[in-house]
This record gives structure tokens, sequence and C-alpha cells, in this order.
């Protein structure tokens, strides 16, 4: 049974939500504000976390920067209609995904499970198939699927579960495009809609934790209107 966290101070959505998950068979624990779900994390993390952006204390954006100093769990934010500002910046420090309020808690369920079914994927030696779990050499990047490891001329670089994947489909065949459409099948189910600027976000976050390895990093070629690419050079 998967513990998922909810985190939002609007009452009416911690129970609904969780009277839904709870219903689908998962555990669920709830907060009404970032730093209370901060200090429940500090001691036990959960499988995932769904966050709201905006709450008192502690908001979603501080919360998520806490946890990528230390996790990679999943996390789906929840934003208001018209925050495109804060959805793009939330994908770029390391979420995962986005559900606009008011949502669908059928769509909210499917990409809880969507997300949960990759990060078992990628923890499980009989998961994903053959391909998919081989160890990836190019040039100064390794990747190791079975371990979730990624290193960079040596050093460490720790990815979200949709950032891994987008590297992973990029690096296994270099010099070859993948277009946004591509990109969107490997890293969502196909009953989870996201747009291009999605996919856009969470690239530009992949690129800037390689450039905390190497300033130069420049594998990851954009072509305009058409998609990206690896290059091993």
């Amino acid at each position: 049974m998967s513990k998922i966290a909810l985190v939002d101070d609007d009452r009416n959505i911690l129970t609904s939500v969780s009277m839904t998950l709870e219903a689908e068979g998962f555990e669920v624990e709830t907060y009404n504000d970032g730093q209370q779900a901060f200090d429940a994390f500090s001691k036990k993390l959960p499988d995932m976390a769904v966050l709201d952006i905006k709450m008192p204390r502690m908001d979603g954006m501080d919360l998520l920067q806490r946890l990528r100093q230390k996790s990679s769990m999943p996390v789906i934010f929840l934003t208001s209609k018209d925050d495109e500002i804060d959805e793009v910046l939330g994908l770029r420090m390391g979420a995962d995904d986005y559900v606009k309020k008011p949502f669908s808690q059928r769509l909210l369920v499917e990409r809880i499970r969507a997300l949960l079914r990759r990060q078992d994927a990628l923890e499980s030696d009989e998961g994903p198939a053959p391909e998919e779990t081989k160890v990836i050499e190019r040039g100064e990047l390794r990747m190791d699927p079975l371990r979730h490891a990624v290193t960079w001329k040596g050093k460490d670089v720790t990815l979200t579960v949709t950032e891994f994947l987008l590297l992973q489909a990029l690096a296994q065949r270099p010099g070859f495009v993948k277009s946004r459409d591509q990109l969107m099948d490997v890293a969502y189910d196909d009953q989870v809609y996201v747009d291009d600027r999605t996919i856009d976000s969470h690239i530009k976050r992949l690129r800037k934790k390689l450039r905390m390895a190497d300033s130069e990093f420049s594998a990851i070629e954009t072509l305009y209107g058409i998609g990206y690419r690896y290059n091993e050079e």
C-alpha cells in the first residue's frame, strides 16, 4: 500500500481527496501547511507528495526546495487556474507534475498511479524491459536505471523520476531527435495529458542539474520546433 501525503490549507480538498485515495487503496496522510509536512517528512518520507503551492508558514515551493536537497520522491503540485508562472517554476525546481484547480479527482488518481508505476519500475529488478535496465555510458554520462543513479564526469547528479526517464530516452540514441510528443510518451501515460511547456520545463531543470556538475554541459541540444537530442561530443 503506497503512502501519499496531501499538503493543502483547504480542508475540503484534504477531506475529499483523501477519501478518494483511500477508496483506491492508498494510505493517506494530510497536512495543513508546508512546515507541518516538512517536520513529518524529516522523520519518515511518504511514497509521494501532493502539494498545494500557496500555503501558510511554508509554501509548496519552499517545501519542494527542501525536499529536493535530500530526496527524489515524486511530487505533484496543485496549482490555481492562473498560476502558470508557478507551474513552470515548480517544474524547474523538481516537481514531477502539476494539476490545476479545480481538478478531476480521477485525473489526479491517474497521475499519482503513473508516477508510482515509474518509481517502482526504476527501483525494481523485474519491472522494466532489459533495454531500460542496462547501464548507459555516453561520453561523460553514466546512468544506472536499477539504482536510479546518474553521474557526469564522475559527479553524482540527483534527478527526479521524470527527469531520469527523459535523460534516459535521449541518451539511449545519441544524435537522434526526440520530439516533444515522443518525450511525453516516455514520461507520462497515455491517459495523462501534458503540454509542450511541461516537457520544456523538465528539460530546463535537467540541464540545470547537469550544469551544477559541469558548467560547460551542453550535451542536450534543442532543435526549435522539433524537439531535443543528446550529443556525445
